[in-house]
């Protein structure tokens, strides 16, 4: 799963690393992202041919959805069912997404004790989430909230130490077709949701204050000399 990570790098940065037009959402750098939280997040406006970035709410909120309870529980869309479940289906044929971020989080349980790990890109780039997103309108307010969810598949040889998935990271070639820049079956995106090179990433172990969400400095991305127990 991916329940956590950060992004350090600014909006600016970030347009610029992946193409982006128009005008950027003012927000800080995140260290300890959690669900429910807002992240960043890049999708192509087919009207104006371009790449946009914005913030969504993370936790998919389907638009038959009755009320936004739904959310805590759909903060992940599993590669291989991604094209059945309900929840995710139409948000994969219509509204993908990518979600920039610097590294994630896992935590490797071995009885009753839990290690905290970063996983990183050995090159030092940008990781690029794929995502879902979707709109729901509150009946009530009349707000229209966007959310998402960060696609999942299993580990690679470097992360499966660690936990059994982790998110599917894009390369660039990729982005284009995940966004719809470019014509894609069903199954041309689902041969994208594939595990990252194992020897292009990094896990190593870091602070155990990840675990609480209040927690957000950059002291939580530091590299620690040997694995803390929680």
């Amino acid at each position: 799963m991916c329940g956590r990570f950060a992004l350090r790098r600014p909006p600016a940065e970030i347009a610029r690393l992946f193409k982006i037009a128009g005008a950027l959402p003012n927000v800080g750098p995140r260290f300890n992202v959690a669900p429910t939280q807002d992240v960043l997040a890049i999708a192509f406006d087919r009207a104006k041919a371009e790449r946009r970035m914005g913030t969504l709410r993370w936790g998919l909120i389907p638009s038959w959805a009755k009320d936004t309870r739904i959310a805590s529980t759909l903060i992940n869309a599993k590669a291989e069912t991604i094209r059945e479940k309900p929840s995710f289906r139409e948000a994969f044929a219509r509204r993908r997404c990518l979600i920039p971020a610097d590294a994630f989080y896992e935590w490797k349980v071995d009885g009753k004790t839990k290690r905290a790990f970063a996983a990183v890109r050995r090159d030092g780039a940008p990781l690029a989430f794929a995502g879902l997103w979707e709109r729901w309108r509150d009946e009530a307010s009349g707000e229209m909230i966007r959310t998402c969810a960060i696609v999942t598949t299993e580990a690679n040889a470097t992360c499966a130490p660690i936990h059994h998935r982790m998110p599917v990271i894009l390369d660039d070639a990729a982005h284009g077709r995940w966004l719809g820049e470019e014509e894609a079956t069903l199954d041309d995106l689902s041969a994208l949701l594939t595990p990252f090179p194992a020897g292009a990433m990094e896990v190593y172990p870091v602070d155990p204050r990840v675990g609480n969400v209040r927690n957000d400095d950059e002291g939580l991305l530091q590299r620690m000399e040997s694995p803390a127990l929680l």
